[in-house]
C-alpha cells in the first residue's frame, strides 16, 4: 500500500482555529508572527482509500503560512518553508506529496521545491482542471444552457490552469471570452486556440464588461481579494470559481437568486475514507487536487506528475480517467462550503427566467 502526504496551509487566521481552537482568541496580526517562527507540523492521518484495485494512505501536513502571508513574505522564505513540509512528508514514509492552495502558486508551481526533496510533488492542477470543467459543464445544463448557444468565459486565462480550461472549453463552445491582465499573453492564447480547435476567441482584459454578458463563467485567478460582485452577473449566469482564495465575493449568493455560483474541483473519494481533520468539506469529499495525489498513489504513479505552469490536455484528460478507474466522481455541487440539490439549481433557473421575462 503506497503513502502520500498533502501539503495544505492556513487560508486566514480563521482556518488556524480548525485545528488551534485557542488562536480564535488572539489577535490576527500575533497568530500569523506566531506562524512564521513556528517548523511545518503533521495534522492529521488519512486512512480508509479503497478503489476497486488498490488501497491508499496518507497525511495531511502544512507549513503553517496564511495566504497573505505566502504572497507578502520574501519568496525564497517561503520557498523553504514549504519544502521543510515536504521533507518532513518524506521522514514520515510518504512516496508522492501533494501541493495545496498557495504552496503551489508560490515560485514556479513546485518546480523549485521538487528539485530540493527525494520524492515527487504534484500540484494536482491536471486533476482540478478534469473535475472543475465536467462539474461547469453539467451545471450549465442543469440552467438551461446549451453549451454551443452560450457565451462563455475563462478569468485567469493566461494562468497554468485557466489556459488548459480555455483550450478544453473550446472544443465544446462556439463563443469563448479569454479574460486576464496581460493582453498579450492573452492574444498568444487566443492564436493557440484558434490553430487547434479553430474557434476564434475574444480577449480583453476588462473582466467586469465580459462577465456581464457571461451564460457560464470558470474563474481561475490567483488574487488575493474577491474579482467578481453582485453587480457584475447576468440572471441565469453560471460561476464555477476553481480559485482558492475565492474569486467570487460572498455578496453574489446573498444577494443574487437568479445566479448558480458552484466550487470547482471537488470530488468523493472511493471507499470509508477519514481525513480525521475538517477541513470544511463534508465526509468522503476532498478537493480535486487532494484527489490528484491520491490517485498517483493508487495507481503506484510515484512521480512528479504536474509540475510548473505548462499543464498539458493530455494530462487532465488522463488523469481523468485514473480518477475514473479508481472510483472518484463529482461530489455534486457545493456553493461556499454548502451543498447545492438539483432541486436548488432549477429554483435559480426558475428566478433568472422571470428577472429576463
Amino acid at each position: 500500500m503506497n503513502k502520500f502526504a498533502f501539503v495544505i496551509h492556513p487560508l486566514d487566521c480563521s482556518d488556524v482555529a480548525r485545528k488551534f481552537n485557542f488562536t480564535k482568541y488572539m489577535p490576527d496580526a500575533l497568530v500569523e508572527r506566531a506562524l512564521k517562527l513556528l517548523p511545518p507540523i503533521k495534522i492529521s492521518s488519512i486512512t480508509g482509500i479503497q478503489s476497486p484495485s488498490a488501497k491508499a494512505e496518507g497525511f495531511f501536513v502544512s507549513c503553517l503560512l496564511t495566504a497573505r502571508q505566502m504572497m507578502s513574505l520574501p519568496r525564497l522564505f517561503v520557498l523553504n518553508k514549504i519544502i521543510q513540509a515536504v521533507r518532513l512528508a518524506e521522514k514520515m514514509g510518504a512516496q508522492v506529496v501533494g501541493l495545496g492552495a498557495f504552496t503551489k502558486v508560490v515560485g514556479d508551481a513546485g518546480i523549485t521545491i521538487a528539485k530540493h526533496v527525494n520524492i515527487p510533488v504534484t500540484t494536482g492542477n491536471s486533476y482540478t482542471v478534469a473535475t472543475a470543467l465536467a462539474g461547469a459543464k453539467k451545471a450549465a445544463t442543469l440552467m438551461g444552457h446549451n453549451l454551443k448557444k452560450a457565451r462563455v468565459t475563462v478569468v485567469g486565462a493566461t494562468g497554468s490552469i485557466g489556459s488548459v480550461c480555455a483550450l478544453s472549453l473550446a472544443k465544446d463552445v462556439n463563443n469563448l471570452t479569454l479574460v486576464g491582465r496581460n493582453e498579450a499573453k492573452l492574444h498568444i492564447l487566443a492564436d493557440r486556440i484558434l490553430y487547434e480547435t479553430g474557434l476564434a476567441a475574444e480577449v480583453t482584459c476588462n473582466v467586469k464588461a465580459a462577465l456581464r454578458k457571461s451564460d457560464l463563467v470558470v474563474t481561475v485567478t490567483s488574487a488575493m481579494d474577491t474579482i467578481i460582485e453582485p453587480e457584475d452577473l447576468k440572471p441565469g449566469a453560471v460561476v464555477c470559481d476553481v480559485a482558492r482564495p475565492r474569486d467570487v465575493s460572498r455578496r453574489v449568493v446573498e444577494e443574487r437568486d437568479d445566479v448558480l455560483v458552484i466550487e470547482g474541483g471537488i470530488v468523493e473519494v472511493p471507499g470509508d475514507v477519514n481525513f480525521n481533520f475538517n477541513f470544511g468539506f463534508p465526509p468522503k469529499t476532498a478537493y480535486a487536487c487532494m484527489a490528484e495525489t491520491m490517485i498517483l498513489a493508487l495507481e503506484g504513479r510515484l512521480e512528479s506528475y504536474t509540475l510548473g505552469r505548462d499543464l498539458t490536455l493530455k494530462q487532465v484528460e488522463e488523469m481523468y480517467r485514473l480518477g475514473q478507474k479508481h472510483g472518484f466522481k463529482l461530489a455534486g455541487f457545493r456553493s461556499f462550503e454548502k451543498p447545492i440539490t438539483e432541486e436548488e439549481i432549477n429554483l435559480i433557473k426558475q428566478r433568472a427566467i422571470i428577472k429576463v421575462s
